[in-house]
């Protein structure tokens, strides 16, 4: 079976990057990953400065829409750190809350996918071909959080 995702109010929401679920990470609390993920994309370019204003975005809406601003210079690098930039920031919010860990990890092995109508790179696209970057990432997260877990003892 394969799971579908896309919106946070519905099932499974707790995937997308809408997700209200906050990362610490590199110093800075973030209130979503879409807020991390969209200010990563101008570090140490000449528009870093929107960095203050995504951060302090009231809604990932907004971080989006501000992170997507053509007329903004990315930073050089952006195509080839993006996927690990996302790793990093979805690692680091599964690890972090419990209950949505629970829920990626009672989705046993099935494919996750980001149904996306409009991202054909994050998600499955309009027609499904998509290359579901982000379903591949919480995967390869779920088995990760599942190896770490076996190492883990627990005591009482």
């Amino acid at each position: 079976m394969t799971i579908y995702f896309y919106k946070v109010w519905q099932p499974y929401g707790c995937f997308s990057n809408f997700s209200p679920h906050g990362i610490h990470i590199q110093g800075t609390y973030w209130p979503t990953v879409e807020h991390y993920y969209q200010a990563q994309k101008f570090f140490g370019s000449t528009d870093a400065a929107i960095i203050r204003l995504i951060h302090a975005a009231a809604t990932p809406e907004e971080a989006a829409a501000l992170g997507r601003c053509s007329t903004r210079q990315l930073r050089q690098d952006w195509d080839l750190v993006k996927t690990e930039i996302m790793r990093e920031a979805v690692l680091k919010k599964f690890i972090t809350h419990s209950d949505i860990r629970e829920v990626l990890l009672k989705t046993g092995d099935e494919i996750l996918v980001e149904n996306s109508p409009t991202d054909s790179f994050w998600g499955c696209g309009a027609n499904r071909a998509g290359l579901n970057h982000l379903g591949k990432t919480l995967m390869s997260v779920r088995e990760e959080i599942r190896i770490l877990l076996s190492f883990t003892v627990i005591s009482e």
